[in-house]
C-alpha cells in the first residue's frame, strides 16, 4: 500500500521520529491507526448506550410514565438557581 502524505503530515511524522518518541514513521501510523479504533470504539459504545436510553424513555412514555416539560425544567432551574446560591 503507498499512501501521499502532505509535506505537513511528513514534517510532523519526521519530527516524532527525530524527537525519539517513535522509533520509525511505520510506529507513529500504527499509533494513529490504534487511536482511531480507539475512538471508533468508543464512539460506538457511547452510540449504543444512548439508544438504549432512548429506548427505554419511549418504552416509558409508551406506558404513560411521563413527566410534564414545564415540571422538569422548572425543578432544573431551581436547582440551578440553589447552585448558583451556594457559589456566591
Amino acid at each position: 500500500m503507498e499512501i501521499a502524505l502532505t509535506p505537513e503530515v511528513e514534517q510532523y511524522i519526521q519530527a516524532k521520529v527525530s524527537s525519539g518518541q517513535y522509533a520509525s514513521a511505520r510506529e507513529v501510523f500504527l499509533t494513529g491507526i490504534k487511536l482511531l479504533q480507539d475512538i471508533e470504539q468508543t464512539y460506538q459504545g457511547r452510540y449504543q448506550a444512548l439508544r438504549d436510553e432512548v429506548n427505554i424513555g419511549i418504552e416509558a412514555a409508551d406506558r404513560g410514565e411521563v413527566v410534564d416539560a414545564e415540571n422538569v425544567f422548572g425543578q432544573l432551574q431551581e436547582r440551578l438557581n440553589q447552585k448558583r446560591n451556594q457559589l456566591q
